[in-house]
C-alpha cells in the first residue's frame, strides 16, 4: 500500500495585537527595569535624599521631623524594586534559556505565546499561581511551607550589596563579600528543610546531596574570593571594583596569574552551589524524580525555580564584580564621578555617566549569564563521586595555592609596580587568543554538522 502524501505544515501567524504586546514587553520590561533601578536607587540614598530635602523642600535634613520616616519608606521602595527585578528577570531568563536550549538541540523551543514565545513565562507564572497548593498528609506542614521562603530570602537579600553601577547599590557595606557568603547559607537551610519536611526518601536524598554539594564548594569559592580581596585590600563590593580599571588588563583576572586561575575556580564553584549543570545532582530527574522539591506544587514550586534562575544574575554579577572590573568605564577615572556629582543634587551629566556604568555592568553580567546557559545545554551531568573528587582533590588545593601565591605576588608588585601592568597586558593577550581559538573551533563544529533547525512553522 502506498504511503499517503503529506502536505507541508501550515505557517502559524501571530495576531498583530499579540505580536505588538510581545515585542513591547520584550523591549520595555528590561529597559524599564534597569531605568527604574538607575533612577530610584541613587535618589533613595541618604546623601541624595538629604540634598533633595534641602534644595527642593527647603528644610534642614537634620531637623526635619519626617526624615527617619522617609528613610524607612525609601528602604521599602528599594526592597520592592529589587524583588520585582529578581522575579521578572528570572521569568525572562526561563524563556531565554528554553530558546537557547532549542537552538542548541536543533529544535524550535517555545514559540506560541507571543512573538518567539516570549510571553510563555507569564503564562507559566499564571498557571503556577492558579494550581492547587498541595501539602503531603505526613509532611511537617510548618517547615514544608516555610522552606521555599528561606531559599527566596537567601536569594533576594544578596541584592542589598550587589552593585549595578558606580552609585547604584542599596548599600556599600565594608564587609559586602562576607555578607553575601553568609546570607546565601539560607538557601542551604531551605533546601534541607524542604527535603526533610516532605517526609519522602527521594526528597530527603536530594536535600542531603544539595547540602553536601553546596557546603563543599563554598570552600574553594571562599578561597578564590580571597585572591581579589588581597589585591584590593577591602571586602567592600564597590571598593573591589574601584581598585580595578575599565580596560581588560586593569581587571583583577588578568593582573595576577593566580587570579586568572581562581576566576575559573570561582565560576565552577558557583555553578555547583547553584545546582547548575553539570552539577545538578540534587534534582537529578532520572534518579531522584526532581529531588528536594518533588512534593511541592503551585506557587511554592515556582519559588524554587524563581530563585534558581534568578541566581544566574547573582553568580554572574559576583564574577564581574570581583574579577572583571564591574561597572568601570574605560578611560574614566573614579574621581570623575565625585567631581560631577558635587555637593548638591547631581546634574544631568552625572546621571549620564551612571547610566553608562550601569550599561557596562549589565552587558558583562548578561554575557556571563549566557555562558552559564550555554554550559548547561552542552555538558552532561557528572556522577556524585566525580563532583566531590573535583572539589576536594583539585579545586580546594589549587585555590589555596593561589591564595598563598597572591600573598607573595602582592609583595613583588609593591616592590616593582610595572610587574602588574606587564602581567595584565600579557594575560589579556593570552585570554584573547584562547577566546579566538575557542570561537573558531566552535564555528568549525557547527559548520561540520550543519545548522538544521526548522523555522518553517514560525
Amino acid at each position: 500500500m502506498s504511503a499517503l502524501p503529506t502536505s507541508a505544515p501550515a505557517r502559524v501567524k501571530t495576531p498583530r495585537l499579540a505580536a505588538a504586546i510581545s515585542v513591547a514587553a520584550a523591549i520595555g520590561l528590561p529597559v524599564g527595569l534597569f531605568g527604574l533601578i538607575l533612577f530610584v536607587v541613587p535618589v533613595l540614598q541618604p546623601d541624595l535624599l538629604d540634598a533633595f530635602i534641602r534644595e527642593r523642600l527647603h528644610h534642614d535634613p537634620a531637623t526635619w521631623a519626617w526624615r527617619e520616616a522617609v528613610y524607612a519608606l525609601a528602604l521599602v521602595v528599594l526592597a520592592f524594586v529589587f524583588a520585582n527585578f529578581a522575579a521578572i528577570f528570572s521569568g525572562i531568563l526561563s524563556w531565554w534559556e528554553r530558546r537557547v536550549a532549542g537552538r542548541i538541540q536543533s529544535r524550535i523551543g517555545p514559540n506560541r505565546a507571543g512573538v518567539g514565545g516570549f510571553l510563555v513565562w507569564i503564562a507559566d507564572a499564571v498557571k503556577l499561581l492558579l494550581k492547587e497548593d498541595l501539602v503531603p498528609a505526613d509532611a511537617d506542614k510548618i517547615l514544608f511551607r516555610a522552606a521555599p521562603y528561606f531559599v527566596m530570602a537567601g536569594f533576594v537579600l544578596t541584592f542589598v550589596v550587589l552593585p549595578f553601577g558606580e552609585s547604584i547599590a542599596v548599600t556599600d557595606m565594608n564587609v559586602g563579600l562576607f555578607y553575601i557568603t553568609s546570607i546565601t547559607a539560607l538557601v542551604v537551610v531551605g533546601i534541607l528543610l524542604s527535603g526533610w519536611s516532605s517526609n519522602s526518601k527521594w526528597a530527603l536524598f536530594g536535600g542531603m546531596r544539595s547540602a553536601a554539594q553546596v557546603v563543599s564548594y563554598e570552600i574553594p569559592a571562599g578561597l578564590a574570593i580571597m585572591v581579589p580581596v588581597l589585591m584590593a585590600g577591602t571586602l567592600s563590593m564597590q571598593g573591589i571594583i574601584r581598585a580595578q580599571g575599565g580596560l581588560p588588563w586593569q581587571w583583577f583576572m588578568f593582573r595576577n596569574p593566580a587570579a586568572f586561575v581562581t576566576f575559573f575556580i570561582f565560576f565552577t564553584s558557583q555553578l555547583a552551589e547553584a545546582n547548575r549543570t553539570p552539577f545538578d545532582l540534587p534534582e537529578a530527574e532520572s534518579e531522584l524524580v526532581a529531588g528536594y522539591l518533588s512534593e511541592y506544587s503551585g506557587f511554592r514550586f515556582a519559588l524554587f525555580f524563581l530563585a534558581e534562575w534568578g541566581n544566574l544574575w547573582v553568580m554572574a554579577a559576583m564574577a564581574v564584580t570581583i574579577f572583571l572590573g564591574g561597572w568601570q568605564i574605560p578611560f574614566v577615572a573614579n574621581e570623575v564621578y565625585g567631581t560631577l556629582k558635587g555637593a548638591g543634587f547631581p546634574p544631568l551629566a552625572w546621571w549620564g555617566l551612571e547610566a553608562a556604568s550601569m550599561a557596562v555592568f549589565a552587558l558583562k553580567t548578561i554575557f556571563l549569564v549566557n555562558v552559564i546557559v550555554w554550559i548547561r545545554w552542552t555538558l552532561p551531568r557528572i556522577r556524585v563521586d566525580q563532583m566531590m573528587s573535583l572539589c576536594w582533590k583539585y579545586l580546594v588545593p589549587v585555590s589555596f595555592a593561589c591564595f598563598i601565591f597572591t600573598l607573595l605576588w602582592q609583595i613583588a608588585v609593591n616592590a616593582v609596580p610595572a610587574l602588574e601592568t606587564a602581567m595584565g597586558v600579557g594575560l589579556t593577550a593570552v585570554g584573547l587568543l584562547l577566546a579566538f581559538l575557542f570561537a573558531r573551533q566552535t564555528h568549525r563544529n557547527v559548520a561540520a554538522i550543519g545548522d538544521r533547525i526548522d523555522l518553517s512553522n514560525w
